[in-house]
């Protein structure tokens, strides 16, 4: 398995930057931001802190890991500060002299705010902050991913409240991820697939599983059901279609349970009418089972109405207390095309036609997990303040081309003042924090003083859930 050196793990040209600072810089503090999004967002979910600490920060560096960055940097083409981190592994055993504080993950917090701030500690090691900004930066994707599921959470709770009769024991299990074999490694699936069950129970990710197994005290945090793929409808042969369907019966169709079945290997819309709703109608029904059918093919908006027409006709439905329309013994899952957008526009769509947003989940693969990147939220990591001879100095940039990239300045500290976020400075050179700070000191001289688990980061991004469903009649 590849296992990289964790201080080989930072761009090139921070390995010379420690030559760059002025002389007598003894201490250096940085943040975390959002600085806007490219959609509209107007919020982030923090997360993925813990399991980066637990996993890059916690086992100290060694002396063999210098040995090795040493031959490999200045092979590389650049100086290495090899004094500077074999004194590290001496004089604090390979611990790294950090201060780490941030929001708690699960906090809501409006875009242009402080999420973290990454302080050093000790006056030999200023150049410290900079290294690591590579590994500390890719929280990036983690928080991308729990603000879209969260933001993607808003917009079906809203369509639940306004159609279906309970819309909080609905919510849960609407959106499902897909999307581990889309992105690029396992550990992108772990750490991407972690961040959306902040929000939901529902995935086929089993890494994600296992990260929150292991780094948010959680042993099982999400669910799945039996589901058919297009291998195990096609191998029976068109033919055969109807027998395909019949052995997914067989096998999984037990009262109160769930099952999926891709439907749409030939034609989605005979197979919905005549086959679902025909050949195998008395059997679904008599089966006490939901069968969940599965569309995966043409434009999203069109092909959900029209299954939903048509198992409206074969199966019948309830009108609920909205006056909406719910299917009997069926439910329709979409899992191709899906975005923030085809969501919206297919609970609009169903909407519009009567139908409840009961009758519906949605699978999302690659464009939750994949389809972002750090200009989604367009995080940056800046340096804000440094300390030269005993004094602090402000550190900001203000380019004239982008004001969009005008930094902070000062050492900074996020304060909650009844529920709304402001950034501040702090006045004092000692002060590590304000007066209500929202940050907590997470990480301390290679030591983690906060834990969480995963139910206590729900519970914070759930929060927001009591104001929405007020807003909404």
């Amino acid at each position: 398995m590849f296992e990289i050196n964790r201080i080989i793990d930072t761009d090139s040209y921070k390995a010379s930057h420690f030559l760059q600072y002025p002389p007598n810089t003894t201490r250096a503090f940085f943040y975390l931001e959002s600085r806007g999004s490219d959609r509209d967002w107007n919020e982030t979910v923090f997360f993925g802190l813990q399991y980066l600490l637990k996993n890059y920060f916690l086992a100290p560096f060694t002396q063999a890991m210098v040995e090795e960055a040493r031959e490999v940097i200045e092979a590389h083409g650049l100086p290495f500060n090899y004094d500077g981190w074999t004194r590290l592994v001496k004089k604090h055993g390979g611990k790294l002299p950090l201060r780490i504080r941030a929001v708690p993950e699960g906090s809501i917090v409006p875009l242009h705010n402080v999420l973290m701030t990454v302080e050093t500690t000790d006056d030999e090691f200023a150049w410290l902050g900079s290294w690591f900004e590579s590994q500390l930066m890719r929280i990036w994707y983690a928080i991308t991913v729990a603000t879209q599921s969260w933001q993607i959470k808003q917009d079906v709770y809203k369509s639940l409240r306004e159609t279906a009769d309970d819309a909080d024991s609905e919510i849960l299990f609407k959106v499902h991820d897909f999307g581990g074999r889309g992105v690029s490694s396992q550990e992108t699936a772990a750490i991407g697939g972690a961040a959306h069950l902040i929000n939901f129970l529902g995935s086929d990710t089993m890494a994600a599983l296992l990260l929150h197994r292991r780094f948010y005290h959680c042993q099982m945090a999400g669910f799945s059901i039996p589901a058919a793929e297009h291998s195990t409808i096609t191998s029976w042969g068109r033919e055969n279609e109807l027998e395909a369907y019949r052995n997914i019966l067989k096998h999984f169709a037990k009262p109160g349970a769930l099952v999926a079945v891709v439907s749409d290997s030939w034609d989605i819309y005979n197979a919905v009418e005549k086959v679902w709703g025909e050949q195998l109608k008395q059997a679904v029904v008599d089966s006490g089972a939901t069968v969940v059918i599965r569309p995966d093919s043409g434009e999203p908006v069109e092909v959900v109405s029209r299954v939903a027409q048509i198992l409206g006709e074969k199966f019948g439905f309830e009108t609920n207390s909205k006056n909406y329309k719910v299917l009997k013994n069926v439910r329709i899952i979409q899992g191709d095309g899906v975005n923030q957008a085809s969501i919206r526009a297919i609970l609009q769509r169903l909407k519009n036609e009567g139908f409840s947003a009961s009758n519906i989940a949605f699978g999302i693969g690659g464009s939750l997990l994949q389809k972002i990147d750090r200009d989604t939220l367009r995080f940056a990591y800046k340096c804000s303040a440094i300390v030269v001879d005993g004094k602090r100095r402000e550190v900001y940039k203000q380019p004239i081309t982008d004001s969009g990239k005008t930094s902070k300045r000062g050492r900074l500290d996020l304060i909650s003042n009844g529920g709304a976020f402001e950034t501040v400075k702090l006045k004092r050179l000692e002060q590590i924090s304000a007066e209500r700070s929202a940050l907590r000191v997470v990480y301390e001289n290679g030591e983690l003083l906060i834990d969480d688990n995963l139910d206590e980061i729900r519970k914070r991004a759930a929060a927001s859930f009591q104001n929405l469903a007020a807003r909404v009649n």
